[in-house]
């Protein structure tokens, strides 16, 4: 993606500005203007926590006589990045109709790696292949960012020694797990100049000496000597530097930021005005609700067995056993 420094909206428009300065495929550098900092802070936000992206939120592990753990294997497998372009069609796990996952809500990997050599054998990211139907052949893939299109590294298995398993990626936003997460970072500026004194810049001699100048600086005006300082003035200009994760580019991340925050908009809209009650304002809300009141699994979910039974915590399936045991991603704890 080389873009040339551009103006996506008339400057003379009524609505918030985006000029482009730098896009590629790691990070997208934008100016937002004609806005206040309420509406760029929750852009920010969104595009932090409440993107859907695609992870692996389930590990059943046949066999395994690598010397890591059970649960160690799955939260690394948890925090591998996947191909989320297309993850708007599958379902949420917890919307769908199906009993624990099936192809419409999730995705399946399979990884089966035995070392027959003299020399300790490499696992990588790579080895994971998804199986079964899928919606599309791109969503769930591992994401490779490495020259040789490996991935991250898993596990190291010595001679002898083999891993077999199957992953189960779902559906999810950061706001509950950051494996879900779109970005890696988000910078966000304002006010290059500290015209508004904002921020208060410790120093022990001189400020300008120990604080250099941010790159966006140059975009504005330096204030004047003797300038009055303007006690009405506020931010309208905000400097963001977007690093996408690998599971989705960072120009699609500002793009499904914006549909995010309009799908919030357009909820709260719709429950003060259509809401029960008459007019809107007194009536039951029905919108979405927040994390901690829906059916989802929280960080205290773990392992169970593939009968639905809760496991004892000293009974994890290990090799040569008809027992494995799913184990939460990431997550890990006892369930």
């Amino acid at each position: 993606m080389d873009y040339d420094p551009m103006v996506m909206d008339d400057a003379e428009a009524l609505g918030p500005v985006v000029k482009i300065s730098q896009a590629d495929s790691v990070r997208v550098k934008y100016e937002l203007s004609n806005t206040d900092i309420s509406f760029a802070n929750s852009l920010r936000r969104v595009m932090l926590a409440e993107i859907p992206t695609i992870a692996i939120d389930l590990v059943e592990i046949e066999e395994n006589s690598s010397v890591l753990a059970d649960e160690f294997i799955a939260h690394r497998l948890g925090l591998v990045p996947l191909n989320a372009e297309g993850a708007d069609s599958l379902n949420n796990s917890r919307d769908c109709d199906c009993e624990g996952h099936c192809p419409q809500c999730s995705v399946t990997l399979t990884l089966h790696a035995k070392c027959t050599g003299d020399e300790n054998m490499h696992v990588f990211a790579r080895d994971l292949v998804p199986s079964g139907d899928r919606i599309n052949q791109v969503l769930g893939t591992p994401v490779a960012a490495d020259a040789e299109g490996l991935g991250p590294l898993l596990l190291k298995l010595r001679p002898g020694q083999e891993i077999k398993l199957q992953c189960i990626a779902k559906k999810g936003i950061a706001k509950e797990h950051a494996k879900w997460a779109p970005t890696s970072a988000i910078g966000f500026e304002y006010d290059p100049h500290n015209k508004l004194h904002h921020l208060d810049m410790w120093y022990e001699t001189e400020a300008k000496a120990e604080w250099p100048p941010s790159e966006y600086a140059e975009w504005e005006e330096p204030p004047q000597e003797g300038e009055p300082f303007d006690y009405d003035a506020v931010p309208n200009r905000f400097y963001f530097n977007v690093e996408s994760a690998g599971n989705l580019a960072p120009d699609v991340i500002v793009s499904e930021g914006i549909k995010v925050l309009q799908q919030k908009l357009a909820g709260l809209i719709h429950e003060l005005t259509e809401g029960e009650g008459g007019d809107g304002m007194n009536g039951e809300f029905n919108g979405q609700r927040s994390l901690s009141t829906r059916r989802a699994r929280t960080a205290s979910a773990g392992t169970r067995r593939r009968s639905g039974r809760r496991r004892q915590p000293e009974r994890v399936g290990r090799p040569g056993r008809d027992n494995a045991v799913w184990h939460d991603a990431v997550r890990g704890g006892p369930g």
